[in-house]
This record gives structure tokens, C-alpha cells and sequence, in this order.
């Protein structure tokens, strides 16, 4: 079947149907030039399109052939790959095993990480190379841009650092290669901003007394500055921390402004000049204090603002910028080591002159920290540790001066303990209550104090041990050997003459007191040096010392750990405190379980306490002598007729001796020296042992009437009146004497007692009175002494008489205790009662 397409008009069909349209009338002739303009404007706007169209396909059709082109491209390189994927798979299917397979995928695997990872080098060394020559490309015109391309570059190689750790060393080249690119790029921009920086110094006119800040040099100085700091802080940031805490940062623009002081430093205290001498380090050293003087206002008000904003900037830049005065110290102690490393050398061979320099030293650390308040370290658990530890530890010059020190110290102190007048007693060089020492313990005393000043700066805990044990401790120990050879001669000497079985005093009234001297000097300088160890170990300088000595100790507590250097535990707990090892091995904090001086303190108290013994001895034995008249004396049971009263009577003459040997004991000798707690143990001891030597010689072997008792007590009240008054310590010996007291009072209870007892003197006289029963018998009264206590009184105040006590103590034990109970004689015992009521001679009539 035929299909009938649609007619489609021709073109001139077309042209006919618009003039048609457009001239239907006559007078449509006269628009005809319109028309053929309207025409012509539609055939130019077609006509465009046309060519637009045309162009459109031209193009249309060229990126058609390129895709088409591309695909082509695309489609070989598939099949290549195809070609190449069918190939390793065929090889890998030729494989026999899987292992096989694998292993040589691996290898190819290799392959590619190799290559990557010299496509990553390649790139590296290209940033490297940029920044390099960024650097060296704008350093001079550009130094801000050169500043930058640094802190990249420096960035680049500490990150390359770290990353050659974690991958355990590798890539060793390249790290090398950018840490040369950064020390040639350093050098270059560190040297042209010194260059810039160093003239602006000259147009400041650094370091004149009058510098010029006009014309925007100061603006220009710290712009500068500014640029020095940006480098050094690349380079510090990426510095190891162990590194940055040996030494105080010098800054970079500091450095260079030293540079100048440094030249006349060298000027005047080096050569030939006046100013350079060994014996006066002191001139040098003071010279930097008058450099911080001068220029310490120029850094506050013109470097600290700098240093301000930078911190405020970066946080983590307070450990490099602490204070501009502290910075600028830092800058000039480069100088002041540099030249006391010249000197050193030739002081080493002179003891005294590095002695002195080693002390000016420590002085001039002080100074900085005190003065100055030099703290280059923003961390306040990180200390300056000063010049003098820097010379001493890093340059090895400890030893030789410990030894200096120790060979004077030890010269020092064999002249004070060999001097004519070192064994003298210094009664005017402690406070008044307190034990007298000689001038010797004293003089030691003060030398071991200047010592303390002399290593009281050291930074370093080792060092102060060191000087602490092998010079203080060690002349410690070596005057308490004189000390304790002092005592052994006394006890050859007294033991070759037999004096202990003797005593020393003779019956024509002389004493010999050299012994007691001895024992005297050997006890306040023992207890004198002890009780200034003590003193000692609650000072702040050795607490301090003290604690970190524990706290070492902690951590080593096995017998082979160190606590310092060369400081072996076992022998710094020998010579300071066991309690070291102990509290290492317990872990306890108990800070007040010992002190620095614990063992040293023990000797010398051991030595006070065998002094004592043997002065305690010394008495006891001169008891026995001078007691031997009075214990002789016969005339105590005579019964001629009592006095009214015990003051009527003088003291036996046969007291006479036990009298005197007290006064020389203790007021000619024992109270001038010793003083307080000592002096009453040894009135006390002394009063013990003449109180069984009056009761077993006197008391237990004589008989006694009452007239004899009236004498023995006047004999005791004036016995005592002595001790007290020879001694300086009141009522010692009534308290003392309380059982020779109540014995006493027992052996003077009345014949008869009366229904009421009377007092016929106030009892602040001390009298008390007693008569005879209602019959009429004669009347007896008599004197208590003052210095009888009130248990003495209370047997006659409650009624008893001799006969009724004999009666109740001989009748049993328990009606014996209730007596002396209610009598008052409570340190008597039953037996001893007894014995004495028995030495009444009314009794035995």
C-alpha cells in the first residue's frame, strides 16, 4: 500500500503567501519599502543564526571526534591492561602452589611501596629545596618572608626527626640532607640579621653611656630583635627538653648586644691590666653588677613589652622568656665561666687563692638569685643551680677544693684543740642557764658554723653531703675522740691511785678538784656540742638537706644504692642516721624519726652521760670520806637536858668536813659549769648517797636520846642549808632528804605524848611544841626546822609518842604499816622502823 506523505510548500509558495499576506491592497504599495527593509533585517538575523548553527556543529562535530578519539584510547589501554592482567594471570595460574602465588605477589608489592616511597623523597627534597632557596632569596629584601620559610623549614626537618624514630632509623639520607639544608639556612639568615641588627646598635649608639633612641631606632631596633627571636624560637621549639634544661637560653638578640660588653670585659681583666689579678676575682665579678646597674632600665622598659607579647602569643614560651633583667644576665655569664676557666689553672696550684674564689663565686650566685632575683627558669621547681656549681661539677674542680677546704678546716681545728687555753671553761661564752663548755668546744663550735657558710651555697645535694661528712662530722668525730681519750686518761689515772677506794678528800681540809675540772669540761663540752647538733638539725639549710637525704634514701634502700654521687647508703647511715635505712626499707614519712646528725649526737651524748657517771662516782667517794668524822661522833646518846629550841645549837664540828668537801663540790666547782636538769641530778644523786651514809653510819649505828636527836637535827637543817646554798637550787635537799627526814622524825617522837598537841610558834617559823601529860611533869619544847617536811610534823601533830609506837610497830606487820601510815612515814618500811626505834636509848632503859 502505498503510504501519502504530507505536502510541504516550496519556497516560492512560501514568498507568495507573505506578499499576500502583506499587500492585499492598493495602498499597501506604499509601505513597500518597510517592507523590503523588515525583510532584509529577518534575512540578516537568519542569516546569522545560520552561521551560529553552523558553528555549533562544526564544533559539536569536533569534540565528537575527540571523544570518539579518547574512547578509541581509552579502549587500547583496556586492552592492554586486559592483555597485561591475562598474562599475570596465566603466569600466576602456571604457579604449582598457593605459596607460590603469593610470594610473588609480594614481590611486585614491594616494588610498588619502594617506588612510592622515592616519589615521597623526591617530593620531600623538593619542599626542602623550595624553602632553602626561599630563605636564601629573601633574607636581604624580604627578611620577614625569610623568617617564615625558616620556621617551615625547621618545622620540615624535626618533623623528618620524629619520623625517622618511629620507623626505627630509616630514611637516615634525607633527615641528613634537610638537617644541612636548615644549618646553611640558619647561617645565612642568622648572619645577615646579625648584620642589620648590628647596625642599628651603632645608630643606637650601644653601649654608650648616652644612647641615641631618634629617628625610629628603637622602633627599628626591636623589629629586629623581633625577626632574631622568630628564628631562635624555631630552633629552641625544636630542641630536646633535656638539652633546654642544662643551661638558661641566651637570646639571640641579647647575644649580640654582649658582644660589645664582652670586648671591654676582655679589655680590662685580661693581659697585663691592673684590674687582672689572681688574688681579686671580686673586681671582675663586680663589674657585672655594675653592667646590670647601667643597662637593667633599658631592658625593662624596652625589651620586657617585647618579651610580653610574645608569651601572651605562645604559652608554651615562658620556659625561653622569663624576665628581661634574668635574660639579660643569662647573656653575660657566658663571660664571667669563660673567664674563670682561664683562671682555674693557675688557682688549682694555690689553695688559698681558689679558696677565696670559690667563696667570691658562691657570693656572686647569691647576689644574682637574692639582688637580682635571677631566675632564668620559669619553672619554679627548676633552679639555677649557679657559676659556682658549673665550675665545680661540669669542669671537675670539686674534689680539689673539698680537699682545700677540708685541709684548712682540719689546720683550723687541731690549733683550737691543741691551744694552751682550749681546755679552759668559757664561762661567759653561753647564756647563763646553761651548761658551761670550754673555749675549745666553743672555738670548734664556731669553725664548724663558718664551714656550714662556706658550702651553705652549693646547688648540689652530693656536694653538701661531701662536705657534711668528710669535714663536719669528721672533726665532729675527732673531738669527741679527744674528748673520750680526756676521760680515759682521768680513769687510768684515778683507778693507778687507787682514789675510788681512798676519795679524794684528805682530813686536813684540802680537796682536790683537778679530777673534778676534768670531768666537769669533759661533760659541758660533750653536752654543749650535743645540744648544738640539735640546735643544727632544725635549721632550714640542714632540715632541707635532711629530707632529700630521706627521700633518695627511699628509693634506694637495698645495701648497694647510692644516695649521691660516690655516696653509698651503708656509710652515709653510718656516719649521719640508721634510721635512713630503715625508714627506706619501711617507706615511712615520719620527717622527725631522725636528723642529720643522729649518730654524732649519740657519741657525744654517751660521752655526757659516762662524764656524769663518773662524776656521780666522784661524789659518792668523796661522801665516804668527809662523812667518816661525823659518823665517828659518840656523843648522841647523852642525856643532858634538850634545849628549847635546835637554833640554840651549832652544827657538830665533826660536820665540819662534810660541810666544806660540799661547798668545794658544788659551790667552788659543779655550779659554775654545770647548770639546770644536770646539776639536779647531781645534787640529787649526791644527796641520795650522803642520805644512806647517814642512815646506815649515823642513824642505824648509834644510839640516840633526845638531846642527841635535837643535835642531829640541827646537824641535817644546816647540812641542808649547805647543799641549798652551794647549789643555787632551792629546797633540794629537804626534798631529798625526805626519808633521813622521816627517820628522824621517828627517832624524836616524844616519851610522852600529850591529849592535844600544842603549837607554840607559827608553823611558817617552822615550830612546833609539845608538853608532858596533865600531871604536872616538866614541859619539853623544841624546834622543828624549816627545812623538815610536813610528813616529819605529823607524828607529834597526831598525838604519838615513843612508847606508842614501839608498841604498835613491834606488835605486827600490818599494825606497823598502819602506824607509819599514820604518822606520815610512808617511805619507811616495817624492818627499818624497827631498827631505829631500837637506837632510843629511852627505850633500851
Amino acid at each position: 500500500m502505498t503510504t501519502l506523505e504530507p505536502v510541504r510548500p516550496t519556497d516560492d509558495q512560501r514568498i507568495d503567501d507573505y506578499l499576500d499576506d502583506q499587500i492585499g491592497e492598493a495602498r499597501d504599495l506604499d509601505g513597500l519599502d518597510d517592507l523590503l527593509l523588515r525583510v532584509q533585517e529577518q534575512q540578516a538575523l537568519l542569516q546569522s543564526q545560520l552561521q551560529d548553527a553552523q558553528a555549533s556543529l562544526d564544533r559539536a562535530k569536533k569534540a565528537a571526534e575527540q571523544h570518539s578519539k579518547r574512547l578509541q584510547e581509552q579502549a587500547i589501554n583496556f586492552q592492554k591492561e586486559q592483555a597485561d592482567l591475562d598474562r599475570r594471570l596465566q603466569e600466576i595460574s602456571y604457579s604449582s602452589t598457593t605459596e607460590e602465588a603469593v610470594q610473588a605477589f609480594d614481590s611486585r608489592l614491594v616494588k610498588l611501596r619502594r617506588l612510592e616511597l622515592a616519589t615521597n623523597y623526591l617530593e620531600l627534597l623538593k619542599v626542602l629545596d623550595q624553602l632553602h632557596g626561599d630563605v636564601t632569596n629573601f633574607e636581604s629584601a624580604q627578611p620577614v618572608s625569610a623568617v617564615k620559610s625558616y620556621t617551615r623549614l625547621r618545622e620540615v626537618s624535626a618533623a623528618l626527626n620524629v619520623a625517622q624514630e618511629e620507623a626505627e632509623g630509616s630514611g637516615a639520607q634525607i633527615v641528613a640532607r634537610a638537617e644541612v639544608a636548615v644549618q646553611e639556612a640558619r647561617s645565612s639568615l642568622r648572619a645577615n640579621l646579625t648584620k642589620s641588627f648590628t647596625s642599628i646598635l651603632d645608630k643606637m649608639k650601644w653601649p654608650q653611656k648616652e644612647m641615641n633612641f631618634l629617628g625610629g631606632v628603637l622602633a627599628s631596633w626591636s623589629n629586629s630583635a623581633s625577626l632574631l627571636l622568630d628564628v631562635q624560637e624555631a630552633d629552641l621549639q625544636a630542641e630536646d627538653d633535656q638539652t633546654k634544661q642544662t643551661q638558661p637560653v641566651v637570646l639571640a638578640p641579647l647575644q649580640i648586644m654582649a658582644e660589645p660588653l664582652s670586648q671591654r670585659f676582655r679589655f680590662h681583666f685580661y693581659g697585663d691590666r691592673p684590674t687582672n689579678r689572681l688574688d681579686k676575682p671580686e673586681y671582675f665579678l663586680s663589674h657585672i653588677f655594675d653592667l646590670l646597674d647601667r643597662f637593667s632600665p633599658f631592658m625593662t622598659d624596652h625589651l620586657q613589652p617585647l618579651l610580653d607579647a610574645r608569651i601572651d602569643e605562645k604559652h608554651a614560651l615562658e620556659d625561653i622568656y622569663t624576665d628581661a633583667v634574668s635574660s639579660f644576665i643569662s647573656s653575660l655569664l657566658p663571660m664571667v665561666v669563660h673567664k674563670c676557666l682561664s683562671l682555674l689553672p693557675q688557682m688549682s696550684k694555690r689553695p688559698q687563692l681558689l679558696s677565696h674564689f670559690i667563696s667570691e663565686l658562691m657570693s656572686f650566685d647569691d647576689t644574682l638569685r637574692d639582688t637580682w632575683n635571677y631566675a632564668p627558669f620559669a619553672d619554679p621547681l627548676r633552679q639555677w643551680k649557679g657559676l659556682s656549681w658549673t665550675i665545680l661539677d661540669e669542669h671537675g674542680y670539686f674534689d680539689r677544693w673539698l680537699n682545700i677546704e677540708k685541709d684548712f678546716a682540719l689546720e683550723r681545728y687541731k690549733s683550737i684543740r691543741d691551744a694552751a687555753d682550749s681546755g679552759d671553761v668559757d664561762y661567759d661564752g653561753v647564756d647563763r642557764g646553761e651548761t658551761k663548755p670550754t673555749k675549745g668546744a666553743i672555738r670548734v663550735n664556731d669553725l664548724l658554723e663558718t664551714i656550714t657558710d662556706r658550702y651553705r651555697g652549693l646547688s648540689s645535694f652530693s656536694q653538701k653531703m661531701k662536705f657534711v661528712i668528710g669535714v663536719q662530722i669528721s672533726i665532729f668525730d675527732d673531738y669527741h675522740a679527744h674528748l673520750h681519750e680526756s676521760l680515759q686518761a682521768y680513769l687510768a689515772s684515778t683507778h693507778r691511785a687507787g682514789r675510788y677506794l681512798q676519795g679524794q678528800y684528805t682530813n686536813d681540809g684540802t680537796f682536790d678538784k683537778k679530777a673534778l675540772n676534768t670531768l666537769c669540761k669533759i661533760f659541758g663540752s660533750a653536752e654543749f656540742l650535743e645540744r648544738k647538733m640539735l640546735d643544727w638539725s632544725d635549721d632550714v639549710f640542714f632540715v632541707e638537706l635532711w629530707d632529700e637525704l630521706q627521700e633518695r634514701a627511699r628509693g634506694h634502700s637495698t645495701s648497694g644504692g647510692n644516695v649521691g654521687k660516690d655516696l653509698r647508703l651503708d656509710e652515709v647511715a653510718a656516719k649521719t642516721s640508721a634510721s635512713i635505712k630503715q625508714n627506706g626499707i619501711d617507706g615511712d614519712d615520719d620527717v622527725d624519726s631522725g636528723a642529720l646528725f643522729d649518730e654524732t649526737a649519740l657519741a657525744y651524748r654517751r660521752l655526757k652521760e659516762a662524764a656524769e657517771r663518773e662524776m656521780l662516782r666522784l661524789l659518792e667517794v668523796n661522801i665516804t670520806a668527809a662523812i667518816a668524822p661525823f659518823a665517828r661522833q659518840t656523843t648522841w646518846a647523852s642525856m643532858s637536858d634538850p634545849p628549847s629550841k635546835s637554833t640554840i645549837l651549832s652544827p657538830s664540828a665533826a660536820l665540819d668536813p662534810l660541810l666544806e668537801v660540799t661547798r668545794v663540790l658544788f659551790e667552788d666547782t659543779l655550779s659554775k659549769v654545770v647548770v639546770g636538769p644536770p646539776l639536779r641530778r647531781l645534787v640529787r644523786q649526791y644527796c641520795g648517797a650522803l642520805q644512806t651514809q647517814l642512815m646506815t653510819s649515823v642513824l642505824q649505828s648509834h644510839n640516840f636520846s633526845t638531846s642527841g636527836m635535837m643535835q642531829m637535827r640541827r646537824d641535817v637543817a644546816a647540812l641542808e642549808d649547805r647543799i641549798d646554798a652551794s647549789t643555787g637550787l632551792r629546797s633540794i635537799a629537804s626534798s631529798s632528804f625526805r626519808k633521813l627526814n622521816q627517820a628522824i622524825g621517828l627517832l624524836s617522837l616524844p616519851i610522852k605524848s600529850s591529849a592535844r598537841p600544842q603549837i607554840t610558834e607559827s608553823t611558817e617559823d617552822g615550830d612546833d611544841a609539845w608538853g608532858f601529860d596533865e600531871d604536872g611533869e616538866e614541859e619539853i619544847t623544841k624546834e622543828i626546822s624549816p627545812s623538815l617536811t610536813r610528813e616529819d610534823t605529823s607524828a607529834e601533830s597526831e598525838g604519838w609518842s615513843l612508847w606508842d609506837a614501839e608498841k604498835e610497830l613491834f606488835r605486827s606487820n600490818e599494825a606497823a604499816r598502819e602506824a607509819l601510815a599514820d604518822m606520815g612515814f610512808d617511805l619507811l618500811s616495817e624492818q627499818e622502823a624497827r631498827a631505829l626505834l631500837k637506837r632510843r636509848v629511852e627505850l633500851n632503859s
